[in-house]
């Protein structure tokens, strides 16, 4: 049967129409709060790489500052997912920022697929936000790590809140290897926690029929291997029998 489905977001952000569209159609400005490592050919194709998921987007609609538009082509099932963001520049060096995402999951099974989607989704435009209010103008450097499978997420959640210390609002730990995490969560929801530090984005997921992720951006002069290589240690050591 499958299931079409189109979600829309609204936000104003304190941040300038140029600093909105560098976040949303460059490849450093995406690094700093999509997923993955993301590479921007202008007015033709986004193109992003996290773990061995690697999607081409071709460019829709390309008008700097105003809009941009672009999906992948539908694959022989039906399956496809394309994106919407307009810009409208207001007073005091605002942003009105809105965002449409649309798509099609085949086959009769789409609904936790669909409801794994909204969940992320709606931690990347959070993350969007936090970065646009916090931290335009500047670039970071993705971390993506991915932990053990689980079977158990309530279970899996209730453990990674014990990990990092999660009281009121606010994170604190000290991953082994890593520099100490100090902040303040800015989205929640089943699936996913967003933790905002002075200097970094720190991202924990479900992933879908897979394993606990890590996606982070830290905005800081690291070498991302290193990184990637104590969070994913961090997250066996944590999750390591995979309940």
């Amino acid at each position: 049967m499958g299931h079409e489905f189109t979600s829309q977001e609204e936000v104003q952000v304190d941040a300038t129409p140029e600093q909105v569209w560098a976040a949303i159609a460059t490849g450093p400005g995406m690094d700093s709060w999509f997923m993955g490592r993301n590479e921007v050919e202008p007015g033709q194709a986004v193109r992003s790489a996290f773990g061995g998921y690697t999607p081409s987007h071709e460019v829709s609609a390309w008008e700097p500052g105003s809009r941009l538009a672009y999906g992948g082509a539908p694959a022989p099932d039906g399956r496809f997912v394309a994106y919407e963001f307009l810009i409208e520049g207001r007073d005091r060096a605002s942003t009105v920022l809105r965002m449409a995402t649309s798509g099609f999951l085949p086959g009769d099974d789409w609904a936790d697929e669909f409801d794994a989607m909204t969940k992320g989704n709606a931690l990347f435009f959070h993350t969007l936000v936090a970065y646009l209010t916090h931290f335009a103008g500047r670039v970071a450097v993705p971390v993506t790590a991915f932990g053990p499978l689980v079977t158990d997420w309530p279970s899996t959640r209730a453990r990674l809140v014990a990990a990092i210390g999660l009281a009121d609002g606010h994170a604190r730990f000290a991953p082994a290897g890593l520099p100490p995490v100090d902040g303040v969560v800015y989205f929640q929801n089943d699936d996913t926690l967003g933790i905002r530090t002075e200097n970094a984005l720190y991202r924990f997921m479900r992933g879908f029929r897979g394993p606990v992720v890590a996606s982070h951006h830290i905005f800081a002069d690291i070498s991302p291997q290193p990184v990637e290589l104590a969070w994913q240690s961090w997250l066996e050591h944590t999750f390591r029998d995979g309940e």
